[in-house]
C-alpha cells in the first residue's frame, strides 16, 4: 500500500469471538513496522466532545492484553482496568478531541476525522500504517486500512475503543459536578430519558450540541 491507500469493508464480516492481531500483522508483514489502530467515542451523544485514541501495541506483550474486546462490549469496571493495562503494554497511545464548538462548525464527521487525526499526531512514536474503525483520514498520508466493525476484528483498535471511551467517560463526569442538572456522570450525554427531562426542565447548556436536532429543535421551541 502507499500514500493514504485505504481499503474499506462495504458489507458485514463475519466477526471474530475476539479482536485478533491479524490485520496488524498482515501490514507488518508488507512492511509496515509500526501499526496504530484508531477509534472514537460520543460520536452520537448530544453534549460533550468526540474524542478519538490512537494505540501502537507490541505484538510480543499481547498476552497481557487478553481481556481487550470492543469497549461496547465490557462494563465500565472491565475498562477501567484494561485501560491501564493498554497504556502499561503499549508502544504508545495518542488521545485527540473534536470539540462542540468544532462540532457545530463543521459537523460530527469532520469533527471525528479531527479529534482521530490529534490522537494521531499525539502519539509519541508515529506509526507507519493505520487501521480505523469505518473513517477515513484523507488528511493523513499514511496507509489506511478502514473497516466497519473494526473494533470487533481489530486488536489496536479495540484497544484504541477503550481508551477512547473511558478518556471520555472521565470527562463527562467531571463535567457533571459543574452542570449537576442533566447528570452528565449517569448517561456521558447521550439523548436517554433522564437527558431529555432535563433538557425539557432547564433548557441545553455550554457543552450541548447545538447542531444535532434534538438540541437545535428545543432551541427552536424556547424561542417560540
Amino acid at each position: 500500500m502507499g500514500g493514504a491507500e485505504c481499503m474499506t469493508a462495504r458489507s458485514k464480516p463475519a466477526l471474530p469471538d475476539r479482536p485478533t492481531l491479524d490485520h496488524e500483522l498482515q501490514l507488518i508483514q508488507s512492511g509496515h513496522a509500526l501499526v496504530a489502530g484508531i477509534d472514537e467515542a460520543g460520536r452520537g451523544a448530544w453534549a460533550g466532545p468526540v474524542v478519538a485514541a490512537a494505540v501502537i501495541l507490541n505484538p510480543a506483550e499481547v498476552s497481557h492484553l487478553a481481556g481487550v474486546n470492543d469497549s461496547k462490549q465490557l462494563s465500565p469496571r472491565q475498562r477501567g482496568v484494561l485501560y491501564q493495562v493498554i497504556v502499561d503494554h503499549c508502544v504508545a497511545y495518542g488521545i485527540g478531541r473534536g470539540s462542540v464548538e468544532e462540532i457545530d462548525a463543521i459537523g460530527i464527521l469532520p469533527a471525528t476525522r479531527l479529534a482521530m487525526t490529534r490522537a494521531v499526531e499525539d502519539l509519541a512514536t508515529q506509526p507507519d500504517a493505520l487501521i480505523i474503525d469505518a473513517v477515513r483520514l484523507p488528511q493523513v498520508n499514511k496507509p489506511q486500512a478502514v473497516f466497519n466493525f473494526a473494533d470487533s476484528i481489530s486488536l489496536s483498535v479495540a484497544a484504541a475503543s477503550i481508551l477512547a471511551k473511558v478518556t471520555r467517560d472521565r470527562l463527562m463526569i467531571e463535567l457533571d459536578a459543574q452542570y449537576p442538572a442533566y447528570r452528565f456522570a449517569r448517561h456521558k450525554g447521550y439523548g436517554t430519558q433522564i437527558h431529555q427531562a432535563a433538557l425539557q426542565s432547564v433548557g441545553p447548556c455550554a457543552i450541548h450540541r447545538r447542531s444535532f436536532r434534538p438540541i437545535s429543535a428545543l432551541l427552536t421551541d424556547y424561542l417560540l
